[in-house]
């Protein structure tokens, strides 16, 4: 398979620029299994679960992981953008410019709140640091980082929550598990009463998911390691669901990637925590999810290869082609897609 076939023209002015005032008010497109397409709001997905489902989401909650400094010896301004912590305050990051920074050489953020110590070189702009501050890290973050919106985002946004899921919980993630960024609490509070079973798993979204596809065919493609975590509550509660036929719908590609890791790994939900670098494209059989609400994804990147496994390529790329037709909100402020298939 060629990466280009997963291509697709977008006109520029469909790429979200800033969230709805109203979280709930965006499009909601429903692409059922057999390919028809309905034209909804996200807030009528109260109607389409039932006391049958089971809806997963990820409650990561996203870092301030851009921080600009100088380096120790010149003064030069040094941008750095954590992308995963492989051990205790030792980060991978990239780096700009980052023929500017070799091993040993030091970055000093704030005034000396954070002194970052280059220990490796790696390819793509990529510098592992270890991190030197004094109090609590992500307290100090929380000071001199910035949320790292993806590239394609050319407006600033004033209200950070905003890059945040209303259920976020545990920090560790360089960019937004964005489908959920749709729900309120209202919303999970109506799915509740109405008998649908949430539940929360944790995958700390790193700059794999979304990073472009460099190569030409798409099984040559790694993916980065991402670190997940299913409780034993969760993970009880999903082979319940499935002893008992229930729907399990995931809420976004980092959900579905990390109960699809999970049960690939013990041939059943099981309580663990370990990273996954599991890459889903057409030819893969999906083992632990039925349904999922994700949203607009890039053209030639991994997210459309997952889509167009969950259900056709085909089916997608006519979705795609109606929302582009409707003038849908694409990428990660953009509008909702509930792919809508039964359970096995």
């Amino acid at each position: 398979m060629r990466v280009s076939d997963y291509d697709f023209e977008l006109p520029e002015h469909l790429i979200a620029q800033k969230p709805l005032l109203d979280r709930k008010s965006s499009k909601l497109l429903v692409l059922n299994e057999d390919g028809s397409i309905e034209d909804k709001v996200f807030s009528d997905i109260t109607t389409m679960l039932t006391n049958k489902d089971i809806l997963v989401l990820n409650n990561t909650r996203v870092i301030p992981a851009r921080l600009i400094g100088k380096k120790e010896t010149t003064g030069g301004k040094i941008e750095i953008l954590l992308v995963k912590e492989v051990e205790n305050d030792i980060w991978e990051t990239l780096v700009k410019p980052a023929k500017r920074i070799k091993v040993g050489d030091r970055v000093i953020f704030g005034n000396d709140d954070i002194i970052a110590e280059c220990l490796e070189i790696k390819e793509q702009g990529m510098r592992v640091f270890k991190m030197i501050y004094e109090g609590m890290y992500l307290e100090v973050l929380e000071k001199l980082g910035t949320m790292p919106l993806p590239p394609y985002i050319h407006e600033k946004l004033l209200d950070q929550e905003r890059y945040q899921t209303v259920y976020s919980k545990v920090p560790g993630s360089v960019a937004a598990p964005t489908a959920g960024l749709h729900f309120t609490k209202e919303i999970l509070d109506k799915l509740k009463e109405s008998g649908v079973e949430i539940l929360f798993v944790t995958l700390d979204v790193s700059l794999g998911t979304f990073r472009p596809v460099s190569v030409d065919l798409v099984e040559d493609h790694h993916m980065h390691k991402e670190k997940y975590t299913i409780d034993m509550q969760t993970a009880t509660a999903l082979n319940n669901a499935k002893s008992e036929g229930k729907r399990i719908v995931a809420v976004g590609t980092t959900s579905i990637r990390t109960l699809e890791s999970n049960f690939n790994k013990f041939g059943k939900f099981k309580e663990d925590t370990d990273e996954t670098d599991i890459f889903i494209y057409p030819g893969y059989e999906f083992k632990a999810v039925d349904s999922l609400i994700t949203n607009f994804h890039l053209p030639k990147s991994t997210l459309m290869m997952l889509i167009s496994a969950f259900l056709s390529k085909d089916k997608i790329f006519k979705a795609y082609t109606h929302a582009i037709d409707k003038e849908y909100r694409f990428f990660s402020f953009g509008d909702s897609m509930f792919i809508n298939k039964d359970s096995k």
